[in-house]
C-alpha cells in the first residue's frame, strides 16, 4: 500500500479494515482532479483532489478535504470503506436496530423511572389546572 501522509498505525489499520470488507486496490480506480476553493496556489497547480471507485459494486467517493494530495487520499479510502462497510452491513444492522427498538419499546419501566414519569404528569397537571378559566364573578 502506498504512503498517505500519516502514522503507519493508521495506515495499517486502514489497510486491515480494507482487508476485511474485502476491499483490493486492484478493485479501485484512482484519479486526481485538481481541487477548487480554498488553498491558494497549491490546489490551482497541484491535482489535490482524489477520485476513487470501487469497481465491484460501483461505489464512488470524491475528496478534497485537505490541501495534501496524499492525505486525501488515505481520507478517501477511509471514505470508501465507510460507504461499502454501511452497504454490506447496513441490511443487518437496521434489522437488528429494529429489533433492539421493539425491545425496548416492550421492557418494562423500572419503578424509578415510572414514579418519576407519575411525578411530571402530576406537576404538568397542576399547572394546567391553573391555567383554568375562572368567570368574573364581581359584578362590576
Amino acid at each position: 500500500m502506498a504512503t498517505f501522509g500519516v502514522s503507519p498505525e493508521k495506515e495499517q489499520a486502514l489497510a486491515e479494515r480494507m482487508e476485511r470488507l474485502g476491499l483490493r486496490e486492484a478493485d479501485i480506480v484512482e484519479k486526481f482532479i485538481r481541487s477548487g476553493g480554498h488553498g491558494g496556489q497549491n490546489v490551482n497547480k497541484v491535482a489535490t483532489c482524489v477520485y476513487l471507485k470501487h469497481i465491484p459494486t460501483g461505489t464512488e467517493v470524491k475528496c478534497q478535504e485537505e490541501r495534501s494530495q496524499a492525505l486525501n487520499r488515505y481520507l478517501a479510502r477511509r471514505i470508501l470503506a465507510d460507504k461499502i462497510e454501511a452497504a454490506v452491513l447496513g441490511r443487518e444492522s437496521a434489522e437488528a436496530q429494529r429489533i433492539a427498538k421493539i425491545r425496548r419499546q416492550k421492557r418494562k419501566r423500572s419503578k424509578r423511572a415510572k414514579d418519576k414519569m407519575l411525578a411530571d404528569k402530576r406537576h404538568v397537571g397542576e399547572i394546567k389546572k391553573g391555567r383554568a378559566f375562572k368567570p368574573d364573578l364581581s359584578g362590576d
